[in-house]
């Protein structure tokens, strides 16, 4: 498979035309549909359904799709590492990362590299630890900012001197709001909103000392600005970090820690005999230094 082959058929998937995608391609359509034939060919697999309006992915196509984006994206990024300049550090440094607070710390140290190489841009990947690792395993991404217990033998990694406290969020004017911390018993039969990641946490099914079949969880989220908004609405209460949403002020709604406490470390991961790009291993050092400055 030819990877050019690839982005004329992400271009064909992207317009859902073919006349479209030539136009985008900046080429005719007959050796474009040639080019999909022979690809078809190849591959012994139908991938498009030719109507008469549109283009449709057939199932090995929607398939196709995701890995070729996938190829594409690290042939993009490796051709952005071997022509960074050699007098000025330059490229593209991909992060992946949960929600957690903690990602100020990097923002902080891609502030303080961002006055002495300007040209280093970044780009940030949410997702759950399985998204990260899945990425990161890739090569798809640099670096990863995972929250909590996460098996991480397989990779290099940092471990970061903050931690994120596990919490409720919930509606100021709730009954549980008028306690400073919130313990099990207190959840065991309210209405309880948990991330994806938290449905498989060990940790916290532990915390609450009883099966997950047992609580009253009535949605899951993948970030917690949308859960937030159901809160509001006072559809139920959010396990969440700290520091996530903003309760200060005017806000509806209001942070309580678990009691007793239940605390998410943080690390930086990288893969293990990993070659770095001049700025990715730039940005590494930066952190470093950020971490001896760290009080």
């Amino acid at each position: 498979m030819d990877i050019r082959v690839l982005q004329y058929f992400l271009a064909v998937a992207r317009e859902e035309s073919i006349t479209k995608a030539a136009e985008s391609l900046r080429m005719t359509q007959p050796p474009l549909s040639r080019q999909l034939k022979d690809l078809e060919d190849e591959l012994g697999k139908k991938l498009l359904i030719r109507g008469s309006k549109k283009v449709t992915l057939t199932e090995d196509g929607i398939l196709l799709r995701k890995r070729a984006e996938e190829l594409v994206d690290l042939m993009e990024k490796t051709r952005a590492e071997l022509t960074c300049s050699d007098e000025n550090i330059s490229g593209d440094i991909h992060i992946g990362c949960g929600e957690t607070e903690g990602l100020t710390f990097l923002a902080q140290a891609a502030c303080d590299l961002q006055q002495k190489h300007p040209l280093i841009h970044y780009h940030i990947y949410s997702g759950d630890a399985g998204r990260v690792l899945e990425r990161l395993d890739k090569g798809l991404i640099d670096f990863g900012l995972l929250v909590g217990n996460v098996d991480i033998n397989k990779y290099d990694y940092i471990k970061l001197p903050l931690k994120d406290i596990w919490g409720v969020l919930m509606r100021k004017d709730s009954p549980l709001a008028k306690k400073d911390v919130v313990t099990s018993e207190d959840l065991r039969d309210k209405p309880l909103i948990i991330s994806h990641q938290t449905s498989a946490n060990s940790e916290m099914f532990t915390w609450f000392k009883t099966d997950i079949a047992k609580l009253n969880i009535v949605a899951t989220y993948d970030l917690v600005y949308n859960a937030s908004l159901f809160v509001k609405k006072g559809f139920g209460y959010v396990i969440s970090l700290d520091k996530l949403i903003n309760t200060t002020g005017d806000s509806d709604l209001c942070f309580r820690p678990l009691y007793p406490a239940l605390e998410a470390g943080l690390c930086i991961i990288w893969k293990k005999y990993q070659v770095f790009s001049r700025a990715s291993e730039t940005f590494l050092r930066q952190i470093q230094k950020e971490l001896e400055n760290f009080v």
